[in-house]
């Protein structure tokens, strides 16, 4: 009797398991796609990061420190660049006479941006630069 009793699984049951484990694997798909997006975001970040960085130690190899605007693309057009240089003043500071044989300090800022279809993501670094005396040039 226990036998004749014995089945396998309904047709109803397998739909029903091919269903679960579909749901499963799109959500594992999605997982995973999420990371590697997040990954190359990741990556792509670093490097603007270290392009930055570099554009800034660069800039006193060109000559004299020249306050104005400057900007390009790096890497085929992947990142554009601006750099932007003027004399920095300390806010806490009231205006007052300069005394012109003194060195200045300048701002530097460069601005990476980067990303498919235009422009989505961008980094802003900042630094002083002591400039003796004499030294500094307009654009």
């Amino acid at each position: 009797m226990t036998r004749a009793r014995a089945r396998g699984y309904t047709l109803l049951e397998v739909v029903i398991a091919f269903g679960v484990l579909a749901l499963a694997l799109t959500m594992l798909l999605g997982i995973l796609t999420n990371s590697s997006r997040q990954v190359r975001w990741s990556g792509d970040a670093g490097r603007a990061a270290l392009l930055a960085e570099s554009l800034l130690d660069r800039v006193e190899l060109e000559g004299p420190l020249r306050e104005g605007r400057r900007d390009g693309v790096l890497e085929d057009g992947r990142y554009r660049w601006a750099l932007a240089v003027r004399p920095w003043r300390d806010p806490k500071r009231p205006p007052g006479p300069v005394d012109p044989a003194a060195p200045r300090l300048m701002e530097l800022e460069v601005t990476l941006e980067w990303g498919e279809g235009g422009p989505r993501e961008r980094i802003a670094l900042r630094s002083l630069r002591l400039v003796p005396a004499g030294l500094e040039a307009t654009l």
